[in-house]
């Protein structure tokens, strides 16, 4: 991934003296397993673990020789521990250094992650529970519909990344799977026993059958995992560039001192943040369909997603660290203008409450469904294209006055029977992040 778009934290983990360092881990794992069966000295564990060193430029440089990057990986640590080198990679096949370290990255990077989205889930019950009250114009087909407030709206996004944290739990915890298994799986060098102490040591999962590699079903639900969570985050950019419409106005993304919007129009204030979080969005459901197509590999292995993989596991991990981070910022630093909420639901005209004149013409007035809704929808229409008070257009209709006093025309229109459930939705949110009972009172 470009330095643009990598925090420092998750690009530590794909390094290239990261990705070796982790393959030692491995080796040397294995090295000391060896040990109490018999077939390594414990002094050359010794000398391994004291001497051996990661020199990402010579490896480089025999793989120019090898064309085989594990081969010189061994050669290379092998040259920095001297005799002792010998005993490294005994047994092994390279996949099993190769596909386990991976395991060792990954598990890295899904921890990072989860962090990541513990920190969102918080930020985003902290601003739902502090607009709670906040309200809005509700849009469907994005057309107005019913008063709602923007804590719902976020108390929605927060309960969606608790999902998405929750499925990439489960995939980063299933892709935390190692082998040491052989050429073609068969333990056929070494005993299944010492995978079993290896990996325990290592923190991985085994393998219960593996060929020569991990089966790829793990990896491609990691990355669809990742691709639902940025369509989530995507969703939610997309939610805010929209209200930041200079026609609505209700939300924007911070704007710092010194910050330009147009190289040309000075007076610019654009969404770029969500329109970058669009943009990488899009990139995770391509490596995640990248992902798909490793899992279908000829016989017991090619190396038809090795390729792939040094490039998508990497970028998607560090995109999706990149998005967690600047959603939880945007999130904490949103601007939120309420009176543009007032003045649009203000031009609504109080069409909004057309469903609530619908309800008393059948359960006050007694009529049918059919000729309440003609009635109600030929007088929202007028109201829309006279650009009138529906309330007023409603007064004035025979067919409305006869059957609702103004009273109970008036009470129609009284915008807190539409939000009078919303502090119960909203203490849902105590089973993300509960909150102490004096908080709590404070905002129900």
């Amino acid at each position: 991934m470009i330095p643009r778009y990598t925090l420092p934290e998750m690009g530590a983990i794909w390094t290239e003296r990261a990705h070796f360092e982790q393959m030692l881990r491995v080796e040397i794992a294995v090295a000391r397993a060896q040990v109490s069966r018999g077939t390594v000295p414990a002094a050359a564990v010794r000398a391994i673990e004291s001497r051996a060193r990661i020199d990402v430029a010579r490896i480089e440089e025999i793989e120019k020789t090898t064309d085989h990057d594990v081969i010189a990986f061994v050669s290379q640590v092998a040259e920095t521990v001297g005799e002792e080198g010998r005993y490294l990679h005994l047994g092994l096949t390279s996949s099993d250094v190769v596909d386990t370290g991976l395991a060792l990255q990954l598990q890295a990077a899904g921890r990072r992650l989860i962090d990541d989205l513990d920190a969102l889930i918080e930020a985003l019950v902290a601003r739902a529970r502090a607009e709670a009250g906040t309200v809005m114009m509700g849009r469907t087909h994005s057309v107005h519909a019913e008063p709602t407030t923007l804590g719902l709206k976020i108390a929605g996004w927060a309960f969606e990344i608790a999902r998405d944290r929750a499925r990439l739990a489960a995939a980063a915890d299933d892709a935390a799977t190692g082998k040491i298994s052989g050429p073609v799986g068969t333990y056929s060098h070494l005993e299944p026993d010492l995978e079993d102490e290896v990996l325990a040591a290592l923190g991985l999962h085994r393998d219960p059958i593996s060929t020569q590699i991990v089966q790829r079903d793990r990896h491609a639900a990691l990355l669809a995992a990742m691709a639902v969570t940025g369509g989530s985050l995507e969703r939610f950019a997309t939610e805010i560039r929209n209200l930041q419409h200079t026609e609505i106005g209700e939300l924007m993304e911070p704007f710092r001192a010194g910050q330009k919007g147009s190289s040309a129009m000075p007076h610019k204030r654009n969404p770029i943040l969500c329109e970058r979080i669009a943009g990488m969005a899009r990139l995770l459901r391509g490596y995640a369909v990248t992902a798909l197509e490793n899992q279908p590999l000829w016989h017991e292995r090619d190396i038809s997603h090795s390729s792939a993989e040094r490039v998508l596991l990497p970028d998607a991990t560090i995109l999706l660290d990149y998005m967690l981070v600047k959603m939880r910022g945007l999130i904490e630093r949103l601007v939120v203008r309420p009176e543009r909420m007032r003045e649009n639901i203000d031009r609504g005209l109080g069409l909004h409450c057309s469903s609530r004149v619908l309800t008393a013409l059948v359960e006050e007035a007694g009529m049918s469904r059919e000729e309440a809704y003609a009635i109600v929808q030929r007088n929202s229409m007028k109201a829309a294209d006279d650009r009138r008070q529906l309330r007023d257009t409603l007064a004035a209709d025979p067919d409305v006055a006869a059957r609702l006093s103004d009273e109970a025309l008036a009470a129609c229109f009284d915008e807190s029977h539409f939000l009078r459930n919303v502090a119960t939705a909203i203490a849902r949110l105590d089973e993300l992040v509960p909150l102490q009972k004096e908080a709590a009172d404070v905002v129900r």
